[in-house]
């Protein structure tokens, strides 16, 4: 069968496509970035950073450019093959990582698992070979993940408050003596100034986050953006209209969280529970 012929010659990788799209149709009308914005709402510079695909930007403003420019459905369409496509998604995590360590403050919700910023080397281990990876390539990941935990030290270290689900102190590690050591690491970091670690117990019910874990952070320009995450895919959220949305659902999770001294001590019950390795 001969190799299929590309008729329109532009990008055949979603995220790229879409950009070339929005492009397209601006140049064709040929409006500045500030005329297009005055048009549609939302600031300039949102569309330049989804035109240069920086950012993809929220169906929100996806279906307010269908509309201005008469592509009922496209738009929306190509944004949805571009969100999907599984390649981008570690973009966007490298992104994320760039914005975390400029951020001025970092607040997450944590579904079953510590946040990345609290994991041992014990348990990101583990975490990580559970998800497939293996060998050097592990080895890699824990430096990583553990090399984060940088970010919350020192004098300048900014404020960060996890709020932890109850689950995340019921799944231990096969290892009781790297699951003490995981629990006993939350211990002292919820002593540290610049963090606040809470427990959202069981009893607090559903809720809008009980699938997803979410992470905030506030940038030195004053914006918000958050990174929300599953088991097979995550989004970087930087459209306003939908990081609001998640920080209003994230207070109330907030609000049915236990205060940080009792959650402390939900931690250290769980730590005492843990059997010791017996002396030899």
């Amino acid at each position: 069968m001969p190799p299929r012929q590309v008729i329109t010659g532009r990008s055949q990788e979603p995220r790229k496509r879409f950009a070339e799209e929005l492009r397209l149709l601006r140049h064709e009308r040929s409006l500045s970035l500030r005329n297009l914005a005055k048009a549609v709402g939302w600031d300039p510079s949102q569309f330049g950073k989804m035109e240069t695909g920086e950012t993809m930007g929220g169906p929100e403003i996806v279906q307010a450019l269908d509309t201005f420019y008469g592509t009922p459905g496209l738009l929306l369409a190509l944004w949805e093959l571009a969100v999907g496509d599984p390649s981008q998604f570690k973009e966007q995590y490298r992104r994320y990582m760039l914005l975390e360590a400029e951020a001025v403050s970092l607040w997450q919700y944590s579904v079953s698992s510590p946040p990345g910023l609290l994991q041992t080397a014990g348990y990101a281990r583990a975490a990580l070979a559970a998800g497939g990876a293996k060998g050097k390539e592990l080895d890699q990941q824990v430096e990583a993940r553990t090399s984060r935990r940088k970010l919350l030290e020192g004098e300048d270290a900014p404020p960060f408050r996890a709020i932890l689900s109850e689950a995340v102190l019921h799944t231990s590690l096969r290892d009781a003596e790297e699951w003490r050591e995981q629990l006993d690491f939350l211990c002292q970091a919820a002593e540290r100034q610049n963090i606040t670690v809470q427990v959202l117990p069981f009893s607090a019910g559903p809720h809008g986050l009980m699938n997803t874990d979410t992470m905030f952070l506030r940038l030195l320009d004053g914006r918000t953006v958050a990174y929300v995450e599953n088991d097979v895919r995550g989004e970087l959220i930087e459209d306003y209209s939908r990081v609001e949305r998640l920080q209003r659902i994230y207070d109330a999770v907030r609000d049915s969280a236990v205060p940080q001294a009792e959650s402390r001590k939900l931690i250290l019950q769980k730590l005492e529970e843990v059997p010791c390795e017996p002396s030899t």
